[in-house]
C-alpha cells in the first residue's frame, strides 16, 4: 500500500530530528540516553517469549494498568509479562511499582526494521495497547504472524476522529488488522466505528482507571508523612501540572495566603523536565520551597513543596486536604481525577477535561468534582472549602462514593482476554 510505504519512508527521514531531540534531553538527563539499543529492538536477554506484552506509552497509561497486571499475574503465573513504555518517567514508574515481575523495555521506534527485530525476539501470544496507541508498523507485522492484537481502555475523541477521517483510507487499512478493541464508553465506541472499525470486533468495557486502589502501607505512610511535613497546616495539592498553570496556582497561593497564612502548597509537575522551571516560577513569586527528593521537612515558613519524586503522586494526595488536577487550565485535556477521589479529597478542575470526560461527567453529576473558569472561580471555591471543613469531607466522599462504585472493569477485561491466553 503506497501509503504504507510514504509512513516507513518519512519515519526513516525523522530519524535525525529524533535524535536531535534526545541530545537535548540527554543534557539535561543523562538517562535519555540510556538503554538506547531498546529503541532499535535490540532487547536480547530483557524479555521473555510466548507471553503477553503491553503498551502503555506514558504514566497515566501505566498508573490504568496497575490492577490488570496483577490479576494476570495472580490468574496465569506462568505467563511471561512485558510492559514496554515510551517515555523515561514512565519507565520509571514501571520498575519502581513492578520491579521483577514483569519484563520492561522500551518500545523501539515504529521502524520496520526495529519492529521487526523486536516482535521476532519477542514472539508475543497476545499484544495490549493501553488507550489508543497505534503503531502502523508494528500492528501490520503482528498481523501478518498472527498475533491477537486488542486496544484496551480505549477512547477517541471528537477532535483526534476528526483528524484521523482526513487519512481515513490509511487509518481504516490499520484498524481492520486490531483484533479486538475494548472501549471505555459507548461515545468512544461509535467514533470508532465511523472511522472505520468493525463495531462486531469492539465491546464497551468502561474505564479501567476505576480499579486505582489504596492499600493499607500507603495509608499508613501518607499519615506518617502528613504528621511530618504539615501535621498542624492545610494542604492543597495541584498536581500534574503544565506550563502555564503552574503560575495561575502560583498567584492564587499567594492570595490565599493573606487568609490562609499556614497554607502550604504541594506543587506537582507533570513532565519531570519542568522541575527546574517550576522552581525558577517559584523563586519568582518570593515563595520559599523545599524540594521532595531532599526529604526536607518544610518548617513554618517553607511556602511550598515542589513534588520532583518518582512515583509518589498517589503517596503526596494523601496528604492533602484539597486537590487540583492539571492539565486542565489549559488545553491538554485533564489527567485522572479519579487519584485524589481515592483519597477522598474534594477535587478541582480547570473546564478543559476531555481526556476524561466520562469520568469528570461522573463526578460531577454526583458532587465528586468541581469545575473551575479560570483563577478568579478557582480562589473563590479555595476559599470557600478551606473555610469549610464539612464541604471539604461531602465533596471527597462523594469523589471517594463515585470511584468505588465503578470499580471492577480490569475483571472484566480479564475474562474478555482469556481466550487469547489458553
Amino acid at each position: 500500500m503506497l501509503l504504507m510505504f510514504l509512513y516507513q519512508l518519512i519515519f526513516y527521514i525523522i530519524q535525525p530530528f529524533i535524535w536531535f531531540r534526545l541530545l537535548l534531553r540527554a543534557y539535561r538527563s543523562p538517562d535519555y540516553l540510556k538503554r538506547i539499543k531498546e529503541r532499535y529492538g535490540f532487547c536480547f536477554g530483557k524479555v521473555v517469549s510466548k507471553g503477553v506484552l503491553i503498551h502503555s506509552v506514558s504514566i497515566g497509561e501505566t498508573f490504568a494498568i496497575v490492577y490488570l497486571v496483577r490479576l494476570l499475574r495472580d490468574c496465569y503465573p506462568l505467563l511471561p509479562i512485558t510492559i514496554t513504555t515510551s517515555t523515561l518517567s514512565s519507565s520509571k514508574l514501571v520498575f519502581s511499582i513492578f520491579g521483577s515481575h514483569v519484563n520492561h523495555v522500551y518500545l523501539p521506534y515504529d521502524l520496520q526494521c526495529s519492529m521487526r527485530r523486536f516482535i521476532n525476539l519477542l514472539n508475543p501470544k497476545l499484544v495490549i495497547f493501553v488507550e489508543k496507541e497505534i503503531w502502523p508498523n508494528m500492528i501490520n507485522q503482528l498481523y501478518q504472524k498472527k498475533i491477537p492484537i486488542i486496544i484496551i481502555n480505549a477512547r477517541l475523541s471528537e477532535h483526534s476522529l476528526a483528524k484521523y477521517q482526513k487519512i481515513s483510507i490509511f487509518i481504516k487499512y490499520i484498524l481492520y488488522k486490531i483484533t479486538m478493541i475494548f472501549a471505555q464508553s459507548k461515545e468512544d465506541g461509535e467514533r470508532f466505528v465511523r472511522l472505520g472499525f468493525n463495531p462486531v470486533k469492539l465491546r464497551i468495557v468502561e474505564n479501567v482507571k476505576f480499579d486505582i486502589s489504596i492499600t493499607n502501607e500507603l495509608i499508613t505512610s501518607s499519615i506518617k508523612l502528613r504528621n511530618q511535613l504539615a501535621s498542624s497546616r492545610h494542604v492543597w495539592i495541584a498536581a500534574s501540572t503544565h506550563e502555564g498553570e503552574e503560575i495561575i496556582i502560583l498567584d492564587i497561593y499567594k492570595k490565599l495566603l493573606e487568609n490562609f497564612p499556614d497554607l502550604l502548597l504541594i506543587l506537582v509537575p507533570r513532565n519531570p523536565d519542568r522541575f527546574d522551571k517550576v522552581k525558577e516560577l517559584t523563586q519568582k513569586k518570593m515563595l520559599k520551597f523545599v524540594l521532595r527528593s531532599t526529604n526536607k521537612i518544610p518548617t513554618a515558613d517553607i511556602h511550598v513543596l515542589i513534588g520532583d519524586s518518582i512515583n509518589e503522586l498517589m503517596l503526596l494526595y494523601g496528604i492533602a486536604d484539597i486537590a487540583f488536577v492539571g492539565g486542565s487550565l489549559v488545553k491538554i485535556g485533564g489527567h485522572n481525577p479519579l487519584e485524589p477521589a481515592a483519597h477522598s479529597l474534594p477535587i478541582i478542575m480547570g473546564p478543559y477535561i476531555y481526556n476524561f470526560k466520562n469520568i469528570c461527567e461522573k463526578l460531577i453529576k454526583y458532587d465528586g468534582l468541581i469545575l473551575v473558569k479560570d483563577w478568579k472561580s478557582m480562589l473563590n471555591i479555595m476559599i470557600n472549602l478551606l473555610s469549610n471543613k464539612s464541604l471539604r469531607v461531602h465533596h471527597g466522599k462523594c469523589a471517594a462514593k463515585v470511584l468505588h462504585e465503578n470499580q471492577g472493569v480490569s475483571s472484566k477485561i480479564l475474562k474478555l482476554l482469556h481466550p487469547y491466553l489458553l
